[in-house]
Formats: C-alpha cells, sequence, structure tokens
C-alpha cells in the first residue's frame, strides 16, 4: 500500500514536469517580435541616405508573417545626428506592438553646426 502511493506521488510528479516542460517549448515557438530586428534593416537604410527626413517602412518576410515595421526619421541636435523612431505592428492591431528610438550618423547630412533648423 505504502509503495503504491509513493509510485503515484511519483508518477504524478513527472507528469507535472512534462506538461510544464511542454507548456515551455510551446511558448518558445510562437516567436516574439521586437523593434530591435528592424533596426538593423533600418540602420542600413538610414546609413545610406542623405536625406534627414525620411519614413520608410517593410516587414520581415516569410519568418514572422503579418508583422510590419515603419520608422520616421529626423536631424538631432548634432551635425549629422539622426534620431530613427521605429514602430512594429501586427496586421489587425490597433496597437504596436513595440516601440524603438536609435541615433545614426551620416556624414554626409546638409544642416548647420549650430542644430536643425539653426543658420
Amino acid at each position: 500500500m505504502i509503495a503504491s502511493g509513493i509510485f503515484f506521488i511519483a508518477t504524478f510528479a513527472i507528469l507535472a514536469l512534462v506538461s510544464s516542460s511542454l507548456r515551455n517549448a510551446r511558448s518558445l515557438q510562437r516567436g516574439y517580435v521586437d523593434a530591435g530586428m528592424a533596426a538593423s534593416q533600418v540602420f542600413q537604410i538610414f546609413k545610406t541616405n542623405t536625406d534627414p527626413d525620411l519614413s520608410v517602412s517593410g516587414d520581415f518576410g516569410d519568418a514572422l508573417r503579418g508583422y510590419t515595421w515603419q520608422a520616421q526619421s529626423a536631424e538631432f541636435d548634432t551635425n549629422g545626428l539622426l534620431q530613427v523612431d521605429i514602430v512594429v505592428n501586427k496586421s489587425g492591431s490597433y496597437q504596436p506592438i513595440d516601440k524603438l528610438t536609435i541615433l545614426v550618423f551620416q556624414a554626409n547630412t546638409k544642416s548647420s553646426a549650430f542644430g536643425p533648423g539653426r543658420k
């Protein structure tokens, strides 16, 4: 009787461990999308562009269907430095999934030494 009780307790403990492991594996497969994933694409676009006020958008291809990103740049306080705001959206959702701001240096940006809009 005691051996049967210990056996059932051990069996249920093992089943609970397997169940939680499967739940964790499923959550890892869903794939979390953040703005950092789009930052490398955005950085390449803004690094080679000469327009300080630019708006671009894109997607993540077949890897993450239904997710898109948008980036808007504006000149920052110093000469040649752009502030780029990146927003990731999911189709059908009204709220952004993630937001990120990066700074990109462009040596050939036409701006004054006193900052944006000052001459």
